[in-house]
């Protein structure tokens, strides 16, 4: 796989990465080796984790006890400032916190550093140039290279890199953000401010939890043990009577060219300039096989401005 810049750093990353939010939690210990070998098996360079997944740890743990001298081969993304007890006192964006969090997250992942660290949702409660002086400080100590958020809207994240442009801290770098085929809203507001700022995005739930993968019919029965089968909530996020239209005429798109959804999914965010990595996750080593074949489609122009017009962006 080529190799594709992460905003304005000197890190580049496969244009798909792991997600790594299923260890720990949804697949046991041997499955999790399985995969995350699997993964440095097929040249895949961008693994991204975060302290709350695998009920808390278990994903780090994880990759802590899997990666070994393969470590230094990846570019490892985790993130902070989710709940992490139930007291309230280990969460947020402050510096006590910060602090707190990453050492437990280098301890957890056996290693000395973490390349991109993003703060999970944005802390309304912690001044902003308390989080960028400590995201700062923590470059300077050689425990992060980078700073990152995730889920912010596109004026708080201006606030922050003014706030590290006005005080001489590290901006960011990264903006992690739900976008694919089915979900554009980024494209409004926050993508420009990231283009602007020099920022990537990292888009999760790529495949709107499996919609876009094709093996759900309208009014057919849904796959067993399948996310979206087993989860209401995400049934209601994502299979709506509009996208239930989109998905069937993305369908149609992908039959006449003898491609399939989802080899679209992977290739449209793929063909976002904006866009550094496209993360998904797995719970078998056979799905990043299908994960890293189907971002290969180079789609034209004229293909691109034709999915606009299916999904409402024409």
């Amino acid at each position: 796989m080529k190799q594709r810049p992460i905003g304005n750093t000197s890190l580049k990353a496969t244009a798909v990465g792991l997600g790594c939010n299923n260890f720990g939690l949804r697949i046991d210990t041997e499955a999790s080796r399985a995969v995350i070998h699997k993964a440095l098996d097929l040249g895949i360079t961008f693994f991204d984790t975060a302290d709350v997944y695998g009920n808390k740890g278990g994903s780090e743990t994880c990759l802590g006890q899997f990666l070994g001298a393969r470590r230094k081969d990846i570019v490892l993304a985790s993130k902070f400032g989710n709940p992490m007890d139930d007291s309230g006192t280990m969460q947020g964006a402050s510096r006590r916190y910060i602090l707190q969090a990453v050492e437990a997250s280098l301890k957890r992942l056996k290693t000395d550093w973490i390349d991109i660290y993003q703060l999970h949702k944005f802390d309304t409660t912690v001044p902003l140039e308390e989080t960028m002086g400590t995201f700062d400080d923590l470059i300077k100590q050689g425990k992060i290279r980078y700073g990152g958020i995730s889920a912010v809207a596109a004026w708080r994240l201006v606030d922050l890199q003014w706030t590290a442009r006005h005080h001489g801290y590290a901006p960011l770098t990264t903006c992690e953000v739900e976008y694919s085929l089915l979900a554009r809203d980024p494209e409004r507001e926050l993508i420009p401010a990231m283009q602007a700022h020099g920022l990537s995005l990292l888009p999760y739930y790529p495949l709107a939890s499996g919609f876009l993968t094709g093996k759900y019919q309208r009014n057919a029965p849904k796959p067993e043990g399948a996310r979206l089968t087993k989860g209401k909530r995400y049934e209601a996020m994502f299979m709506t009577d509009a996208n239930w239209t989109r998905i069937e005429n993305l369908q149609a798109f992908c039959t006449q060219r003898g491609r399939t959804l989802l080899e679209l999914a992977f290739s449209w965010l793929a063909a976002q300039p904006v866009v550094a990595c496209v993360i998904a996750g797995a719970t078998q080593p056979e799905q990043l096989e299908a994960n890293v074949k189907a971002a290969d489609w180079a789609l034209s122009p004229d293909e691109l401005a034709e999915i606009d017009r299916i999904t409402g962006h024409g």
